[in-house]
C-alpha cells in the first residue's frame, strides 16, 4: 500500500501481533483449551484384564486418562492422570513416576502424591475394582 503512512502500518501490525498474542495466551491458560484434556472416568470403564498390572507394579491407561497401581495380587489403586497444575493428560510413566509433559509436574503413581513441581495438589483418587477378572474403574466401581 504505497499510501499508508508508516505510522499507520506500524499501529495495524501492532493490532495484528496482539490480536495473535491474545489468542496463544488464552489457549495455554488453565481455563482455554490449549492442553486442558478430558478428565479421568464419570462412568465405570473396562479397563482389560487384571492381571495386566504386575504385583508391586503399576499400568498407564492413556485413553481412559487413569493409572492403577496393584500393590498386592487383591488390592487396586488408580489415579486420575489429569495434571493438577494445568489440565494437561499425563502421558509418561518410567517405573513408579509419572510425569506431565506440559510442564514437568512429576507424581508417584502409587498414591498420587507430587513428586516435583510446578503442580502442588495431588492426583485425585478414581474408583476401582476387579469385576470377573476386570479392572473397572470410575464412579459406581
Amino acid at each position: 500500500m504505497p499510501g499508508t503512512s508508516p505510522a499507520r502500518r506500524t499501529v495495524l501490525r501492532g493490532a495484528a501481533l496482539a490480536g495473535t498474542a491474545g489468542l496463544g495466551i488464552a489457549a495455554c491458560s488453565p481455563g482455554g483449551s490449549g492442553g486442558r484434556a478430558e478428565s479421568a472416568p464419570k462412568a465405570p470403564v473396562d479397563l482389560g484384564k487384571a492381571d495386566e498390572v504386575p504385583v508391586g507394579g503399576v499400568k498407564l491407561y492413556q485413553d481412559e486418562n487413569v493409572v492403577v497401581s496393584r500393590p498386592s495380587a487383591d488390592d487396586y489403586t488408580a489415579f486420575s492422570t489429569i495434571c493438577t497444575h494445568a489440565g494437561c493428560p499425563i502421558s509418561m510413566l518410567e517405573g513408579t513416576e509419572l510425569t506431565c509433559s506440559c510442564h514437568g509436574s512429576k507424581f508417584d503413581a502409587t498414591n498420587g502424591k507430587v513428586l516435583h513441581d510446578p503442580a502442588t495438589q495431588p492426583l485425585a483418587k478414581v474408583p476401582v475394582e476387579v469385576k470377573n477378572g476386570k479392572i473397572v474403574a470410575g464412579p459406581a466401581a
